[in-house]
């Protein structure tokens, strides 16, 4: 997926693992699809082998298409920024590497700047204890990851990593953003 159906728009975004942030995403109430991928590096047609090395400059991302007249962009990025810690440097949880990065990946001038307006309120507010290090990327071409990640924790729910790691951010999803999951 790299361009939207008609009357969907897109949000490219790295939070940790794709298969975390596709999980949640997926769950969203005006969110249509939801594909893992890499964006951010020089490497064109990266695989995930070539990505977790580090080497590439890619971070773990996921493109979602949604419909504005259902989900607001700014709502896309307040579930980000709860599903995720915006102040861990290049790692999320047990995943370490600038392939594990929290960065958004703008589509439109206008996503850029509510992408940069959300995190100026957030640091300006405090939400967190520790500054806030998502980057905002321009200019990113997204790859399409591998088939076999597609839906990874709904095919895998019992899977350790799902476990100990997804299943927590979807039980916070739920918890801090009922009004915006599907039921």
């Amino acid at each position: 997926m790299t361009t939207p159906p008609d009357g969907l728009a897109q949000a490219t975004l790295a939070g940790g693992c794709f298969w975390c942030l596709e999980a949640a995403f997926e769950r969203l109430r005006g969110v249509h699809a939801v594909k893992s991928g890499y964006a951010g590096g020089a490497r064109e047609h990266p695989t995930y082998e070539q990505v977790c090395t580090g080497a590439t400059g890619h971070a773990e991302v996921v493109q979602v298409a949604y419909d504005p007249r259902e989900i607001a962009y700014r709502d896309l990025l307040e579930v980000f920024f709860t599903i995720h810690d915006p102040t861990q440097l290049n790692r999320q949880g047990p995943d370490v590497g600038t392939q594990y990065r929290s960065a958004i990946f703008p589509n439109t001038p206008e996503q850029e700047s509510e992408a940069r307006a959300v995190v100026e309120a957030l640091s300006r507010d405090q939400v967190y204890d520790l500054p806030i290090v998502t980057t905002i990327e321009s200019n990113a071409t997204f790859w399409p990851a591998e088939t076999n990640h597609d839906r990874y924790y709904r095919r895998h729910p019992f899977q350790p990593y799902c476990l100990a790691v997804i299943s927590p951010k979807i039980a916070k999803l739920r918890a801090r953003h009922a009004d915006k999951v599907r039921d």
